[in-house]
């Protein structure tokens, strides 16, 4: 299936802030389908690139997941415990590096085996 990659023009972009990850305002004229431009404004949080993996427990047929506290939902009136897949910020590793240690520190588990990383741009 072909997918159309958007045909974007940056107007502006802002740094709102560079405290512990980056914050920008972007302002984008975005081409439609009909040829016909709309302006967006969005906001982008760069947290840095990231690793994640789906952990599957052969013995009991189940995944394993992991529950993280997450701010955003406690101050919008949950609990703040989300349920997730174990996932981390790569912090100079590589994808691999990342899953193990993140998989040990959050589950638990220790990966002995070898397995691949699919990437995304």
């Amino acid at each position: 299936m072909f997918v159309r990659t958007p045909v974007i023009q940056i107007v502006d972009v802002q740094t709102l802030s560079d405290d512990w990850f980056v914050l920008k305002k972007i302002i984008y004229d975005y081409q439609r389908k009909d040829g016909t431009w709309q302006r967006h404004s969005r906001e982008t949080y760069d947290r840095g690139n990231g690793a994640t993996i789906l952990l599957y427990n052969r013995e009991k047929g189940t995944v394993i997941l992991t529950r993280q506290f997450r701010y955003p939902t406690y101050v919008n009136g949950y609990h703040g415990m989300m349920i997730e897949a174990c996932a981390g910020l790569l912090d100079e590793e590589s994808p691999e590096e990342s899953i193990r240690r993140e998989t040990e520190e959050e589950t638990g588990y220790r990966i002995d085996t070898k397995f691949g990383c699919i990437m995304g741009e």
